[in-house]
């Protein structure tokens, strides 16, 4: 990568030039974004997984933008056009938007006003008009009437045209014009449509006005897809005249100020400019770059909230009775061993307009007897609380804890291929209950099976950009599967494919090795999977686990490369490796200055050090039992004032959603999060997703479903 894109990526990150020449010459190399930030420390300074993804983010961005480079240069050559200084330019460009403006000029364009004026000859009355060649525009004129150019007012209006062009074409006229676009107001209009009952969600915004540079994401992504749907029409308030003055004033600055014809018809064409061509170009680029930001912004929001979702507590290995909810069709009910194995399943109608109580209690009762159930994960969607509240009443030792889980995503996975090819002979009711179950014992081996952008954890999710999205969801759940390290021997290929350097076929080949040889035994017998080379050996072995290994540093995050650090400890010590793992007192006799080599530095030999105390750690807390207020059941039970228990479901730029056990989420306004103390600017400062809080409530309004919240603790 060019010595210019790496100082400009520096830049952007706030990082040193040789942190990202080294972090990209590791992605030349095959190397993943968890194996650097892990892995290589000592070659990156350090960076987290977060921000060398930024640095490989960027290098794609270069890696495009210098394509795009050879085809205009390409283009421009080919033209006979291109200047020494123009090639210059265009490769000494960092900016899109810059570099587009370069070759506006030069671009395969559609016939314009301007064109025609060329046509008819009149280029070189255009010239002579904005380098005040001449003094008298009129006069001139004359000289280029023929039978296509009927009067010297045809001949001065082509010229306009042709002059007007050129004011577009220039790529320090447009950022002039960008910088007083960006400053601007974005005000909002009703349109046809909102008349309509379905404009209702948008009533807000039908007299919305505020500063394109200020506007909070949420809102403009708001604003811009009820333009969308056709209810509001948008536009910034900038003032023609005013800009007309400006770039004026910008073009006699670099020349002298023309007598008054010559200025008349250069003002007029400065103004035909600014409104034809300019401004609406302009404008929708700014709206477009502004919305850019509010991607990002949204994106990032949804990324942390997905790294929450998946890191959220297990209960671990026990076994679960998990319970789909549901009034007419009955609540499905699936008995699963500590494996996730389904053992058993039916359904039960506690509830109307069934209403077999007494039975339903005795099956769940029975369940828990015969199959040793340890935890029970109830869906928190329709029938949620009140399954809740049946279970309370099915008689069951008290050992055994109730936990309610979101369904959010559960019917997509249960329709999906993966479904239908691990549960082939079940419905979907049935999968969905199983997914509920296994959720709750592991939340991230569960959910790597669902579309991201299914589990409702973001704000307008639908209206950034996709493939933004697609990349942070992508390094997020890596991130995440990386993090906690996956068991190779229980691993589903979702999840394996997730682990550094593996992917969909390679997950593919490890489970066929499991099947046919049984669990490995160690990580070299990786090396023995088809296709599964040393340089994807490299990149995975150091986040696979493998428990009851004969090497114990197998089931750690020590990574096989680096065995030989471990073994120099244990001898300094006098004992065996086995002796040193997972022994705090003799791990803290080690003094890490000893252990550095050339390719293992001292933040290397630390993590070593830590992970050698608690080898294999899960970084994810455990769950812990919740219980919803018994006075509420629907909004019509809440009354201002009440203080509730809740869940956090959803986090956005502008608050948080909290169930609180009745059909409606309410909402924590990031306003009444500080508590009167301090003024909070992002509700990740002080919530996370699935977070057991206590809150009063401000407001209900019924008609519309909303409840006000404020956070307590």
């Amino acid at each position: 990568m060019k010595d210019l894109y790496i100082r400009t990526i520096a830049g952007k990150l706030s990082v040193r030039e040789w942190q990202v020449e080294n972090c990209v010459k590791l992605f030349e190399d095959g190397a993943t974004i968890p194996f650097i930030s892990r892995y290589r420390k000592e070659k990156t300074g350090g960076l987290d997984d977060v921000a060398v993804a930024e640095i490989r983010h960027w290098e794609d961005v270069y890696s495009e933008m210098d394509k795009r480079k050879e085809s205009m240069l390409s283009t421009i050559r080919e033209a006979g056009k291109l200047t020494p200084e123009l090639e210059k330019a265009i490769l000494d460009c960092v900016d899109s938007r810059e570099l587009e403006d370069l070759y506006l000029p030069f671009r395969p364009k559609r016939r314009t006003r301007a064109t025609v004026a060329k046509e008819a000859g009149l280029e070189p009355l255009a010239e002579e008009i904005f380098d005040l060649r001449i003094s008298d525009p009129q006069k001139e004129a004359r000289k280029f009437v023929n039978d296509n150019v009927p009067t010297p007012e045809d001949a001065l209006a082509g010229a306009r045209d042709i002059i007007a062009e050129k004011f577009n074409e220039t790529a320090s006229v447009r950022e002039t014009v960008r910088r007083m676009l960006r400053t601007r107001r974005l005000v909002s209009r009703p349109a046809k449509k909102a008349d309509t009952p379905e404009a209702s969600k948008y009533k807000g915004y039908f007299d919305f006005s505020e500063s394109l540079s200020h506007i909070a994401s949420h809102r403009l992504l708001a604003v811009l897809r009820a333009e969308n749907e056709g209810y509001l029409n948008l536009k910034l308030d900038a003032d023609p005249e005013k800009c007309g003055n400006k770039l004026y004033y910008d073009y006699c600055q670099e020349r002298k100020y023309p007598n008054e014809e010559l200025a008349g018809q250069i003002r007029s064409a400065i103004d035909d400019a600014y409104r034809r061509l300019l401004e609406p170009s302009i404008s929708n680029e700014v709206i477009k770059e502004a919305k850019e930001k509010a991607d990002i912004e949204s994106v990032k929001v949804f990324g942390e909230n997905l790294r929450q979702l998946l890191l959220a507590p297990p209960v671990g290995q026990k076994k679960v009775l998990a319970i789909d909810p549901g009034f007419r069709t009955g609540c499905k009910v699936v008995c699963l061993d500590a494996q996730g194995n389904l053992l058993h399943y039916e359904t039960i109608f506690p509830h109307p307009p069934v209403s077999e109580k007494v039975k339903s209690i005795r099956a769940v009762s029975d369940m828990i007897g015969k199959y040793g159930i340890e935890v029970i994960a109830i869906g928190n969607g329709t029938a949620g609380r009140e399954t809740e509240e049946f279970i309370k009443r099915v008689p069951k030792p008290s050992s055994v804890k109730v936990f309610s889980v979101s369904e959010d995503g559960a019917s997509i996975y249960s329709a999906s291929e993966a479904a239908r090819e691990e549960f082939p002979d079940y419905d979907v009711t049935v999968r969905g209950a199983v997914s509920i179950g296994r959720r709750l014992m592991d939340p991230l081996a569960e959910l790597v099976k669902i579309d991201p952008k299914s589990l409702g954890v973001g704000q307008y999710q639908h209206d950034v950009d996709q493939a933004l999205l697609k990349e942070k969801l992508d390094n997020t759940v890596e991130s995440c599967v990386n993090s906690v390290g996956v068991n190779v021997n229980t691993a589903s290929r979702h999840l394996l494919s997730y682990v550094a350097g593996i992917g969909p076929a390679l997950a593919e080949n490890i489970v066929q090795y499991r099947t046919e040889n049984g669990p490995f035994k160690s990580r070299k017998d990786l090396l023995k999977v088809k296709r599964l080379g040393e340089k994807a050996f490299e990149q995975c072995a150091g986040f696979l686990r493998i428990p009851g290994a004969a090497n114990p540093l197998d089931n750690s995050a020590v990574h096989p490369e680096a065995y030989h650090i471990v073994g120099k400890m244990a001898s300094s010590l006098g004992v065996a490796t086995e002796d040193l793992v997972a022994n705090a007192e003799l791990c803290s006799r080690i003094k890490a200055e000893n252990f550095v080599e050339a390719d293992f530095g001292l933040p290397t030999v630390n993590d070593i050090i830590r992970e050698l105390v608690k080898p294999g750690r899960d970084p994810r807390e455990s769950a812990v039992e919740f219980s919803f207020s018994d006075e509420i059941h629907t909004i019509e039970d809440l009354s201002v004032g009440m203080e509730l228990p809740g869940i956090v479901t959803n986090i956005t730029a502008f608050g948080a959603f909290v169930d609180i056990g009745i059909k409606q989420n309410g909402l924590i306004h990031v306003s009444q999060m500080g508590g009167g103390r301090r003024r909070i600017q992002n509700p990740a400062e002080v919530l996370r997703l699935h977070q057991h809080v206590k809150v009063q409530v401000l407001s209900v309004d019924t008609d519309r479903n909303r409840i006000g919240l404020k956070l307590l603790r």
